[in-house]
């Protein structure tokens, strides 16, 4: 029989309905499982009770002939970036260490009422900041994956997500929720061999989120396939009032219309994504995912995206300013820590405290941020990330003039080993090459593992799809997903 934790969100729920096993079961086999995996540091906070509570219900009400709930019994990680009432939720930072929220975050509260249980809150790169989970306080997530080449170097599972890759790959829970500000759940989905999508943005409630760049965060779903995400999501998603930025639209049935026949659909090939020095394997894959969509009856056009360069530094002029404003509150006085040296004025305690909460990517963040935002560099630096912002935009605009979607790699290589790229933050700065594009003009993307490198690890192919297309994402990652036949899964070493 397959053990409880190699089953993913759509064959647990199924189990749990048909009484192939009890909710409880499930759970208890997933809170095993994450205390034997605590080597991989990718949960801060676990919470047993709340996967227990979630399995009792689910198994009284089937007792009583009661219609289950989507997720009845079904035991998740929730990002430790979402507020849990009465459960720690830090943002993988010294500044919230300790902090209970009084309040639950809309995408939470949605999964509870679905009926999910939380396994814990997971690790993360400090203030979603960073794509290797390397600046978390709590230090870094490692991936449950190595090397085919002799050596043992520990790798990292991406970033911001990574807790939540890293958890999903090595079966210590079906599903997790991420967010994804220039590509937070696609490049570590892509690291670990997982599927992961970014919603529209809008699509998913922002309420409750612990802010980094408040016009490109987006809550989505990570899970082992493209089925269990469509139902993850279904869950996540929806019209919020607490949110300015939530889209007022009903959330469509992406489980039940998922069809991996492309006939009749183009995807368009951006022929600026063909970046300087990319390895061959990752041309390779790209090619082989071109022929896997023609084989599902999609024809293939060429397109472009001529601002796709300019893409990368607009991003990283205009996420960090407007994380220089969201973490501004973080001050000492309301809420967070408090440094207070003996003497000090006010100001002395603000840069005390902040000095000692904040780790060193998130103060090069916010330096920059508030660089880019002071006068006589605004109109210079930010108010030009803006137009190319919309130049951007227009970019996707035209191409789906000639297409419906369009296909790429999720990044630039496969995992890399642990403080491999930490010293040069340039060098870290360009595994969102692929995916910023996407955030920056709000639109739905996916990445599916497609085949591995030549040392056995994951690589990732992205789909993109036009604005609200989740569904045309999600079938077109399931054509590639069939095709692909990905079950690889990282040795357990730990």
């Amino acid at each position: 029989m397959t053990q409880i934790t190699d089953l993913g969100v759509a064959a647990l729920r199924d189990g749990i309905r048909t009484g192939e096993f009890s909710a409880r079961e499930v759970a208890d086999a997933f809170i095993v499982r994450v205390s034997q995996a605590r080597q991989l540091n990718a949960f801060i906070v676990e919470t047993p009770e709340h996967a227990i509570a979630a399995a009792r219900e689910a198994d009284a009400a089937r007792a009583a002939g009661e219609t289950l709930k989507p997720l009845a019994g079904v035991p998740i990680g929730m990002k430790d970036l979402f507020c849990t009432k009465g459960v720690q939720t830090t943002a993988a930072s010294h500044m919230l260490e300790g902090f209970k929220p009084e309040y639950e975050s809309t995408v939470s509260q949605k999964l509870w009422d679905a009926g999910a249980g939380m396994l814990g809150k997971l690790n993360l790169d400090q203030f979603a900041m960073g794509s290797s989970n390397e600046t978390s306080y709590f230090g870094n997530v490692i991936s449950p994956w190595r090397r085919q080449d002799g050596g043992n170097a520990p790798l990292a599972p991406g970033g911001s997500s990574g807790g939540s890759s890293s958890a999903i790959s090595a079966r210590l829970c079906p599903a997790a929720t991420g967010t994804d500000t220039g590509g937070s759940i696609r490049q570590p989905a892509a690291f670990t061999g997982i599927a992961g999508i970014k919603p529209t943005y809008g699509r998913c409630s922002r309420w409750g989120v612990v802010a980094f760049a408040s016009s490109l965060d987006q809550a989505g779903p990570m899970a082992r396939d493209v089925r269990d995400c469509a139902i993850m999501l279904e869950a996540m998603a929806g019209f919020d009032a607490k949110d300015a930025t939530s889209l007022q639209l009903d959330v469509p049935k992406w489980e039940q219309g998922l069809n991996p026949d492309l006939r009749g659909k183009k995807v368009g090939i951006p022929k600026e994504y063909r970046v300087d020095a990319m390895p061959g394997e990752i041309e390779a894959l790209w090619q082989q995912g071109i022929d896997w969509l023609k084989d599902a009856g999609a024809e293939i056009v060429e397109v472009s995206l001529p601002h796709t360069k300019y893409a990368l530094p607009a991003y990283y002029i205009i996420a960090p300013a407007e994380a220089s404003s969201n973490l501004a509150r973080y001050d000492g006085v309301r809420y967070g820590m408090r440094e207070l040296p003996e003497g000090a004025n006010l100001q002395e305690m603000y840069a005390a405290t902040r000095a000692a909460g904040f780790g060193p990517e998130v103060q090069r963040r916010i330096l920059i941020g508030t660089y880019v935002l002071s006068a006589g560099f605004y109109d210079a630096y930010y108010t030009q990330a803006q137009k190319v912002r919309t130049l951007i935009a227009r970019d996707f605009e035209r191409a789906w003039l000639d297409c419906d979607l369009l296909l790429t790699p999720t990044a630039p290589s496969a995992a890399f080993a642990l403080g491999e790229k930490s010293a040069d933050p340039l060098a870290m700065y360009l595994n969102d090459v692929f995916t910023v594009p996407s955030s920056l003009a709000g639109i739905p993307a996916m990445s599916v593992p497609g085949g591995l490198d030549k040392d056995g690890l994951p690589l990732g192919l992205q789909i993109i799809g036009k604005p609200l297309d989740e569904q045309g994402v999600l079938n077109a990652s399931l054509a590639i997903e069939q095709r692909a036949g990905f079950t690889a899964r990282p040795g357990q070493w730990w």
